[in-house]
């Protein structure tokens, strides 16, 4: 009989016995403003905690940082949030920030250009030092090349890179995208996840539709 793949403990913030480097990003939250899935891991470049790519994410703002299943995310990655925004309507120097009288001209919220959540698909690689700007969102199964800036949304099974970020290619065609996308195997029992690995891996669309009607 052959034994049965057990995986990795999705709440354990190390999974890799001896490395403090990859970490699952979902136990290691503190905020409640980010959310992760399941099995979704940062590789720091220096130890340093998930949360602390996360910049300018203030709880009075409300916008969240959401990010998908089985992601990938590389040394460096850096997620700016609303807090960053400036005024636009007119000089863009935050007096309010320096206290001293000038906090009485802190902006409302209305008066900032918000972009609203930024939304990270399941399976999605992004390199290292890339940048995510706020109010994006990147799509199931997309791949962000090393050092880009990513200003706008990319979509499912899209690679996109450069700065600023532009699709290069499908990785897909758009039939199989759609078939993956109603597929979408991060959301199978781990179980069935383990005994099919080798079919998720190489996308043998046979398979997955197969085990994607019976766990459901």
């Amino acid at each position: 009989m052959t034994e049965r793949i057990k995986g990795p403990d999705p709440n354990q913030i190390y999974p890799i016995a001896g490395n403090k480097h990859v970490q699952f990003i979902k136990p290691s939250l503190t905020k409640a403003n980010i959310e992760a899935g399941a099995y979704t891991y940062y590789d720091s470049k220096s130890g340093e905690v998930f949360e602390n790519q996360v910049l300018y994410h203030y709880e009075l703002i409300g916008d969240r940082l959401i990010i998908g299943k089985f992601s990938s995310i590389g040394p460096g990655a850096t997620f700016i949030m609303n807090g960053a925004n400036h005024r636009m309507d007119g000089s863009t120097f935050p007096f309010n920030l320096f206290g001293n009288g000038w906090e009485k001209h802190t902006p409302t919220l209305d008066m900032l250009p918000l972009k609203g959540d930024t939304v990270i698909g399941n399976d999605v690689w992004i390199g290292m030092d890339a940048v995510i700007m706020p109010g994006v969102t990147i799509g199931d199964g997309a791949i962000i090349g090393a050092n880009s800036i990513v200003t706008k949304d990319v979509e499912p099974y899209t690679i996109a890179g450069g700065n600023p970020a532009k699709q290069i290619k499908k990785r897909f065609t758009e039939s199989k995208i759609k078939e993956l996308l109603q597929i979408k195997w991060w959301d199978l029992e781990i179980q069935v996840i383990n005994d099919h690995m080798d079919a998720i891996l190489r996308l043998d669309m046979e398979v997955l539709k197969k085990i994607s009607k019976a766990d459901n």
